[in-house]
């Protein structure tokens, strides 16, 4: 393979990463007791899921989204699975922020009830996103740049 791999792609993918990473670690902090340093774990899994989305929509929006460069065979799969990937994320964000604004808020049984699920469905995410790097940089060489748009459906 003689391609390269792009810079903001791969560092908004290791952001999700982090993001991810440390999610688990403060659940494994709050299953501890460990009150104090799962607030500040979780603070931090927000700020780089946040540091994740600055990159991914500023490029998104000034340069534009890399369309599947691999085979025509595999294209319908790949953009089945991007959609899910999609609404896994836009789930995962919306009940990230209601899961952290209600440990925010010490809105306690709320947020009990939230993190386990948020917490899966924002791991689920971050594997995902790194299928979706793989599937568009690594495994297959990208498509063109185009809008969002063209980029996930083909239009």
């Amino acid at each position: 393979m003689d391609y390269s791999i792009p810079i903001l792609p791969t560092i908004s993918t290791f952001f999700i990463v982090l993001s991810a990473i440390f999610v688990g670690i403060g659940w494994y902090l709050i299953s501890k007791r460990n009150i104090e340093a799962h607030k500040k774990t979780m603070l931090l899994a927000a700020v780089f899921a946040i540091i994740f989305f600055i990159i991914y929509a500023s490029r998104t929006i000034f340069v534009g989204n890399t369309s599947f460069g691999g085979p025509d065979s595999v294209k319908i799969y790949y953009t089945l699975f991007l959609l899910f990937h999609i609404t896994l994320a836009t789930i995962g964000a919306v009940m990230g922020i209601i899961t952290l604004w209600s440990g925010y808020k010490n809105n306690l049984s709320k947020h009990r009830k939230l993190g386990p699920i948020t917490s899966i469905i924002w791991f689920c995410t971050g594997i995902t996103g790194v299928a979706v790097y793989l599937l568009l940089y690594v495994i297959y060489q990208g498509g063109e740049t185009t809008s969002v748009f063209k980029a996930i459906l083909g239009l």
